[in-house]
């Protein structure tokens, strides 16, 4: 009885350490629509004291150095094989969200403004626009995590399983919805939310091109995962729809 009732509350504690990483998740993910778009939070993109430019450039470069390497890092198949021989498994997604918000709140913090106006097209019906096309591509990255699993990109669901008692599911593949017209519409989202601006600052260009920059790269090793993981089920799907930019499929040669 003694050991039923400790690996209940250690399958609690498990439990509740997910939900506090997917809050602060919620919480970092919300806090980024305010930061690129510059309103309603208290440090965004472009707000902060001046810092002399090279200075600015290289602690921008660095943070976003930071979260790009964790990001890249942790979500490694071979990473992951080592991590989980140290924390337990059904918390390894959970403890993989919770770096990835804290290298982000990093980011947030010590984030620097770097003055010039690339263009500026505020107050106008383009401006409008822009604004309206970027909470677009924040709604196409949320939509798209729910249609792959919201809870279990963000560990939610492994951590409830193992509360539960229950084994931890294979991995499927899916391609639901806009999964059929581009492979990677997290990353579309995101690309689109971070460029659609009415005033776009030489600081803000440079985290959209190195995020970009990143995307690229993630999708490069991500893939290589995929094709380990679905052999040539993921190589056909990768022959036929669009990488990053959504189009109509291309016909099987089968």
């Amino acid at each position: 009885m003694t050991i039923t009732c400790r690996g209940r509350a250690y399958a609690i504690s498990i439990f509740l350490y997910g939900v506090v990483c997917y809050l602060v998740f919620l919480g970092s993910f919300l806090y980024a629509i305010g930061f690129v778009g510059n309103f309603i939070v208290p440090k965004s993109m472009d707000t902060g004291s001046g810092t002399p430019f090279v200075e600015a450039l290289i602690i921008n470069i660095l943070l976003l150095g930071v979260f790009a390497v964790q990001h890249s890092v942790m979500a490694r198949q071979g990473f992951k094989k080592q991590w989980t021989k140290i924390i337990p498994a059904p918390v390894e997604r959970s403890t993989y969200v919770l770096a990835s918000s804290l290298a982000l709140i990093l980011l947030f913090w010590q984030w620097r403004p770097m003055g010039s106006v690339v263009w500026d097209v505020s107050g106008s019906g383009l401006g409008t626009l822009l604004i309206g096309i970027s909470f677009l591509g924040w709604l196409f990255v949320l939509v798209s995590t729910f249609l792959i699993d919201h809870f279990e990109l963000f560990g939610l669901r492994q951590v409830y399983l193992n509360l539960k008692g229950e084994a931890q599911p294979d991995s499927e593949f899916k391609k639901p919805v806009f999964y059929g017209f581009v492979r990677h519409p997290i990353y579309t989202g995101f690309t689109v939310a971070f460029f659609a601006t009415p005033v776009m600052t030489t600081a803000h260009l440079l985290f959209a091109v190195a995020t970009l920059g990143y995307v690229l790269i993630g999708i490069f090793l991500e893939e290589k995962d995929l094709v380990s993981a679905f052999g040539s089920e993921y190589e056909d799907y990768k022959s036929q729809v669009s990488m990053i930019v959504p189009l109509p499929p291309k016909k099987s040669s089968q």
